[in-house]
């Protein structure tokens, strides 16, 4: 790490260009000269050709490791450590590869040729926020909806149950509201949205981090700068008035959002080590794109990731302001019908979990899982006790929640209109109201002619994840649902020649000329839901092969035909 605290020496002191600009016009000379006195070898010249070829296309790890050995050549007052080093990789392979990762790029430490680049930065975005903190000196508290949108339901949770086993990949938890008390109303495949705040220990490190914290029940007054040169500058609307410091963290900023490079822009202003600033500048610059790209978005990396990373970063809270957008609600899918469970509303949700290692491994929840699961705790109910009436004798939480707006993933109005649902996961939930709601249907009309419902669900393990199996099974055994096709991802089958589907799209597969029949003789719908990155396009994909199979057109044509059901509300999506 000798390497690291040189360069940071240097960095303070004189600008990385002009340092090494200069000397990287020599480096292959002089590494192509040391390598021949020291060593001999004679292939030595080839491999340096190629080399430099690399560096001018491409900077693998061997290279810059090399880059930092010649950088302990140069910089050393002997230059015999360096030789040493040279000497030792050559002999040991293994540690070489250890070094290696020392010197490879990070959130916090960037390699050639970005490291000694001359950057294009964007230019500094105006602030425009004056933000004071005053004692609250009895003055009662604005706790004005966070909310945008009109109405909002305070509704408690009456019951919470756990689908999963414990050793299930995913934890997914069913929670029941209680709406009978509000003029709440669903039906079907709707979905509402949870007013969610952010997670208490962020809040918290962000207050002390920030330097907040004894200023933490502070009102926070915010007005235009009078000399801003931001056009059209206006207030927040997601700040209430009135409203303290902590409610503002936790209630309305999306302290979780990935930083914009014009928030790292305006990070780097005040940041007082030139090291940090730098890096900071390297990641909004034009040059270090991709690092932006790997190290903050796709890394999901927020505010809290930075100000760990960048020690002397100290931002002003109206920089917070300006740049952190409005913590949003939500959105979840009804999981059950008004008519079978009347004044309640059921959804349920995967306990999203991750590390986040931009700088420290953290163990992160989802904002609003995280949130939900903690809530509900002390009224769980463990796994196989879904059916149970009565939930634990408990103090009932109270969430807010806010429809959405209308959309059209409902049931056919007509009955008799045949439906295919494909939903894996938590995908199931919309679907589950649909029977329930199909299932009172028949009971109210006896004589009445309802269509076919087929259902394509999935997961990872029969024993462990198989959401709702009791529910599916009932509706199977009393004709409400039609067809049940299962896949399981994760289950080693035994004794099968063919074996069960591995995937939903697997399995429409393996009936295609049902499927087929449904959407293009009998005029039926397709309702898919769940993940939108894998799965929803796989489910595509495998329509418009079995489109263009069952028909004999070209793939061009079936994606034609499926893109008219689209048109016709007969393909619908509700996907995430």
């Amino acid at each position: 790490m000798v390497f690291l605290q040189i360069s940071t020496v240097l960095v303070s002191r004189i600008s990385l260009e002009l340092v090494v600009e200069p000397w990287i016009n020599g480096l292959w000379a002089a590494l192509e000269k040391h390598f021949l006195s020291n060593r001999g070898r004679e292939d030595t010249s080839e491999t340096l050709t190629m080399a430099s070829h690399a560096s001018r296309d491409a900077v693998t790890p061997e290279l810059l490791h090399v880059e930092s050995q010649v950088g302990l050549l140069k910089l050393d007052d002997s230059g015999g450590k360096a030789a040493k080093v040279l000497e030792q990789n050559a002999v040991n392979s293994n540690q070489s590869s250890t070094l290696i990762v020392d010197f490879e790029a990070s959130l916090t430490h960037s390699v050639p040729p970005l490291s000694q680049a001359s950057l294009n930065i964007p230019s500094l975005p105006p602030e425009y926020l004056e933000v004071h903190l005053e004692e609250a000196l009895g003055q009662e508290e604005s706790h004005a909806s966070v909310s945008l949108v009109d109405p909002v339901f305070h509704v408690p949770v009456s019951k919470a149950v756990q689908l999963t086993t414990n050793d299930a990949i995913k934890t997914t938890l069913l929670i029941e509201l209680d709406i009978s008390k509000t003029d709440f109303s669903y039906q079907p495949g709707d979905a509402f949205n949870v007013i969610c705040p952010n997670s208490d220990s962020e809040v918290q490190f962000l207050l002390q981090r920030l330097q907040l914290a004894d200023r933490r029940e502070h009102h926070v007054a915010v007005t235009i700068k009078a000399d801003t040169r931001k056009k059209g500058a206006a207030l927040p609307q997601h700040v209430p008035e009135r409203c303290s410091l902590q409610f503002l963290l936790t209630w309305c900023l999306e302290i979780r959002a990935v930083p914009k490079k014009a928030f790292l822009r305006a990070l780097a202003d005040h940041t007082g080590d030139s090291a940090e600033r730098r890096r900071l500048q390297e990641l909004c610059s034009r040059q270090g794109a991709a690092d932006y790209t790997r190290f903050v978005r796709e890394a999901g990396a927020c505010l809290s990731d930075l100000l760990r990373a960048f020690p002397s970063c100290q931002p002003p809270l109206g920089l917070l302001l300006e740049h952190l957008p409005k913590l949003q609600p939500r959105p979840y899918s009804c999981a059950s019908s008004s008519l079978f469970h009347p004044g309640k509303l059921h959804f349920i949700f995967n306990i999203v979990e991750f590390l986040s290692n931009t700088t420290e491994v953290i163990l992160r929840r989802g904002v609003c899982t995280g949130w939900l699961a903690t809530l509900v705790e002390s009224i769980l109910q463990p796994y196989m006790c879904a059916n149970h009436v009565d939930g634990k004798k408990a103090l009932a939480p109270k969430i807010s929640i806010s429809p959405r707006t209308t959309n059209s993933f409902h049931l056919p109005n007509d009955p008799s209109v045949p439906i295919i649902m494909v939903g894996p996961g938590a995908g199931v939930a919309p679907f589950i109201g649909f029977l329930q709601h199909r299932e009172k249907l028949q009971e109210q009309y006896p004589g009445g002619h309802f269509g076919a419902t087929w259902l394509f669900f999935g997961c990872r393990h029969k024993e462990r994840d198989y959401l709702f199996r009791d529910e599916l099974r009932h509706f199977l055994k009393c004709g409400v649902l039609t067809h049940l096709e299962v896949s399981f991802s994760r289950d080693v089958a035994v004794g099968e020649e063919e074996g069960p589907a591995k995937y939903v799209q697997d399995s429409l597969q393996r009936h295609s000329k049902q499927v087929a029949g449904v959407l293009l003789r009998d005029s039926g719908y397709v309702y898919v839901c769940g993940d939108a990155k894998n799965m929803a396009k796989d489910v595509h994909d495998a329509l418009v092969e079995i489109i263009s199979r069952e028909t004999g057109v070209e793939k061009l044509e079936a994606m034609k035909t499926l893109a008219t059901l689209k048109e016709e509300k007969r393909y619908l999506q509700d996907i995430w």
